[in-house]
């Protein structure tokens, strides 16, 4: 038995483990990839969906159908997991072009859970399809799924630039990130520049990407900051709820017309 034992001090032993597991936090869960901008699960969802022909022209089907097949053949980390990020693929307040589109109770920017996953109902949306157009033409690199039978993306061709355009947060061990969503027109200008001017530096790219452009409206307060912040990538956007003043009865009332991204409406209140 003496030789199966390994000698080994606990402090490197310790530092090693847990750098081991930092890296598999920080790829496999929680920060997303430049290539596509997605999640691993966002991206074995959309590709679940892609393969099992969920696709935007055909009928809508019971949310319990991606979520099972995810689940069974792509990520081991429970249902529940899952059917969240197929929730939030979906949502208009938190993303600015939704992934899929659903019917039923998708849950509220106010933290409300979606309805079970037995009730709801969903498909891809189109700009989904065209985040994974040309999957199947060896466009990408495909690893083993965790069940060894089958195969899953590395990430998606990504032809739309969902990263820019949807934004993303994410936290890790020792790492987190946050990107703000924008106009696809402006970005997509911007990367027509750079094709047609490859030796073009960022702040070229200004004159196109004015500042980002949230789901959910507000006026930017800050734009003066903005640009250091694309420059240095480090920056924030301070965000103002719009409003009017409407006269019924001859009492005022205060009536938002969009509200601050990432803001409920009751926290609004109080």
């Amino acid at each position: 038995m003496s030789e199966n034992i390994i000698l080994t001090p606990i402090v490197g032993e310790v530092e090693q483990s847990f750098l081991d597991y930092s890296v598999s936090v920080i790829t496999d869960r929680a920060i997303p990839s430049a290539e596509d901008g997605l999640k691993p699960v966002a991206r074995r969802i959309l590709w679940d969906m892609l393969d099992k022909g969920y696709t935007s022209n055909k009928k809508f089907v019971k949310c319990a159908q991606p979520v099972g097949d995810t689940m069974g053949r792509f990520h081991p980390h429970g249902d529940s997991s899952i059917y969240g990020a197929l929730a939030w693929l979906s949502q208009p307040w938190n993303m600015r072009y939704p992934l899929v589109d659903f019917h039923g109770n998708n849950g509220s920017r106010d933290g409300d859970e979606p309805a079970a996953y037995r009730y709801t109902e969903c498909k891809l949306s189109k700009l989904a399809e065209e985040t994974l157009a040309n999957i199947k033409k060896d466009t990408v690199d495909w690893v083993n799924a965790y069940t060894d039978e089958e195969q899953e993306p590395v990430y998606l061709p990504g032809l739309v630039p969902n990263l820019l355009i949807n934004g993303t947060s994410g936290i890790a061990v020792a790492m987190a990130c946050s990107f703000a969503p924008h106009n696809l027109n402006e970005i997509m200008d911007a990367i027509i520049y750079t094709t047609e001017n490859p030796d073009c530096e960022c702040k070229d790219l200004l004159q196109f990407v004015t500042g980002p452009d949230f789901p959910t409206g507000g006026l930017v307060i800050n734009k003066d900051e903005l640009p250091n912040a694309y420059l240095t990538g480090k920056g924030r956007a301070r965000i103002r709820g719009e409003y009017e003043i409407e006269t019924k009865a001859g009492r005022d009332s205060i009536v938002f017309t969009s509200i601050p991204y990432k803001v409920s409406k009751e926290n609004l209140i109080i």
